[in-house]
């Protein structure tokens, strides 16, 4: 079983950028796709982003397309969430979820292992 750990969160002006981290520990986590979460204050978990466990193929939901950008390093078993031009909107709790099943649609249908989340404020 994966342990992931969320980091990078914290303030941040609008038009802003942040990159969160994901650390994972445990056996094979070059096995697994590595996705983002979000829950903003008063509405319902939404998926963001998710790669592959080589890296090779990512999927982002409408909110992130052209703004955020997901990667991975197997080498340090960490994955990143690079997110750019941050608006108020984007002020949520972030997650980070591992499965071992990668598709376009398993961020819909949900991941199995997830992280306890980092907050990211997006305000001046």
């Amino acid at each position: 079983q994966l342990h992931l750990v969320e980091s990078g969160g914290g303030l941040v002006q609008p038009g802003g950028s942040v990159t969160l981290s994901c650390a994972a520990s445990g056996p094979r986590v070059d096995t697994y796709a590595i996705g983002w979460y979000r829950q903003a204050p008063g509405k319902d978990r939404e998926g963001v982003a998710v790669i592959s466990a080589s890296g090779g193929s990512t999927f982002y939901e409408d909110s992130a397309k052209g703004r955020f950008t997901i990667s991975r390093d197997n080498a340090k078993n960490a994955v990143y969430l690079q997110m750019n031009s941050l608006e108020s909107e984007d002020t949520a709790i972030y997650f980070c979820t591992a499965d071992k099943m990668y598709s376009d649609y398993i961020l819909r249908r949900g991941m199995e292992i997830w992280g306890k989340g980092t907050l990211v404020t997006v305000s001046s």
